[in-house]
């Protein structure tokens, strides 16, 4: 992410959705593909391979050894902070950083970022409590102890999906699906950099035993899913919406004495352009 905030504010500034507006309609596509259910299939059969691995795998992470090791228990304390708050935190940052700057792209991949972590969150949070499953903690031996809606209720029945990997991977998915449009070249070490980070947070999960592998797979298909699919609503299916144009709008101008004033329009910034014309 550090690296993708230093190329937005090196690169080129430009207010792709005023071009939009400026330009011939834009043509837009269908949120959801034949694409997708191939990609979920695919998830899904991961995920039910590796459910009877679940307890075989929960108990090599809680080994004595590795639970020893001070390099291994610190690394893992980075990624799920990095994951969660993290991700929010980065995300805010980038927004109100590009909002307060000028910079279109980082505010737009701030407020974007954001988006796909609430549409992951959301989803975790409902399943998280329909399904109840018990964390690895509650019973290393019994990876399958479910019961309809007890997850609402405790925290130590919120094992399925890991909510920490779907926040990891929706950040990483929303990014590098972006950041592919800007900067092609570039997407080939963004994209492994970022899903690499994003699946170690879900193995710091399964090492804190807070979670099984299976919760950490269907983890990473939900935050995919809810990043890709932000993105594409913004830039192809209605790139017109009224969530860009009225929180890419908002604006804090400084003036040479330091004090900005918070200002935001529903009107699209090129529709003003002509009244703010030299006559």
């Amino acid at each position: 992410m550090t690296l993708v905030a230093f190329m937005l504010v090196a690169g080129p500034v430009v207010n792709v959705h005023a071009l939009q507006v400026q330009g011939e309609p834009v043509r837009t596509t269908p949120l959801f593909t034949s694409f997708d259910l191939v990609a979920l299939a695919s998830f899904a059969a991961l995920a039910v391979a590796i459910t009877p691995a679940d307890q075989q795998l929960a108990v090599r992470t809680q080994d004595s050894l590795l639970q020893k090791m001070t390099w291994v228990r610190r690394s893992a304390a980075v990624v799920r902070e990095v994951a969660t708050p993290g991700s929010l935190i980065i995300g805010s940052t980038l927004y109100f950083v590009g909002r307060t700057g000028g910079n279109e792209r980082m505010a737009e991949l701030g407020l974007h970022g954001l988006e796909a972590l609430a549409v992951g969150g959301g989803v975790t949070y409902v399943l998280k409590g329909v399904i109840g499953r018990a964390r690895p903690y509650m019973d290393v031996n019994d990876p399958r102890n479910m019961k309809l809606g007890r997850g609402f209720a405790s925290q130590d029945y919120r094992s399925f999906p890991s909510g920490h990997t779907v926040m990891a991977f929706a950040a990483a998915a929303a990014v590098t699906r972006t950041t592919d449009e800007w900067w092609p070249n570039a997407t080939w070490y963004i994209g492994p950099a970022l899903f690499g980070g994003a699946a170690l947070a879900g193995i710091s999960r399964m090492y804190d035993n807070k979670h099984w592998a299976s919760d950490v797979v269907v983890g990473a298909a939900i935050g995919t899913f809810a990043g890709l699919k932000v993105v594409r609503y913004h830039n192809e299916t209605k790139p017109d919406n009224w969530i860009d144009r009225t929180f890419l709008s908002i604006s804090l101008p400084v003036d040479e004495r330091g004090v900005g004033a918070l200002s935001f329009s529903l009107i699209p910034a090129a529709a003003l352009a002509p009244l703010s014309a030299p006559r």
